[in-house]
């Protein structure tokens, strides 16, 4: 089992900046201890969308949409996880969901692979006005 409680969401101008932080807590009896972990989006009238992942090696994958904007990364206890987004867009409006994901090894930990998702957190809203 894993609980994810993010935080870090708000309202933000065309261009500003937010970061998203989630809390990972792991069940110490867990057969699991690594984990593929991510950011995944949920806006009013769209598809969900993956945002970002990070790898149990430390690999990083993105969806174009956020490309060279938005920066995943975790903390070295790997208990944060976090997501720096920078010059923010109106299209970035959305609920913002932390995802994990338990694995024995790295790979196929990819935005597109969002749907097989085990743990999802509560969300945190995220609001970018023009």
């Amino acid at each position: 089992q894993v609980h994810l409680e993010e935080s870090g969401g708000g309202s933000e101008q065309t261009g500003g900046s937010l970061r998203l932080s989630c809390v990972v807590s792991r069940d110490t009896s867990s057969y699991y201890k690594r984990y593929c972990l991510g950011w995944i989006r949920q806006a009013p009238g769209k598809e969900r969308e993956g945002v970002a992942m990070i790898d149990v090696d430390g690999t990083t994958n993105y969806a174009d949409s956020v490309k060279g904007r938005f920066t995943i990364s975790q903390d070295s206890t790997k208990k944060t996880l976090y997501l720096q987004m920078n010059s923010l867009e109106p299209d970035d409006t959305a609920r913002y969901y932390c995802a994990a994901d338990p694995r024995e090894g790295a790979g196929y930990c990819l935005t597109a692979d969002h749907w097989g998702m085990d743990y999802l957190g509560e969300g945190t809203q995220v609001t970018i006005s023009s």
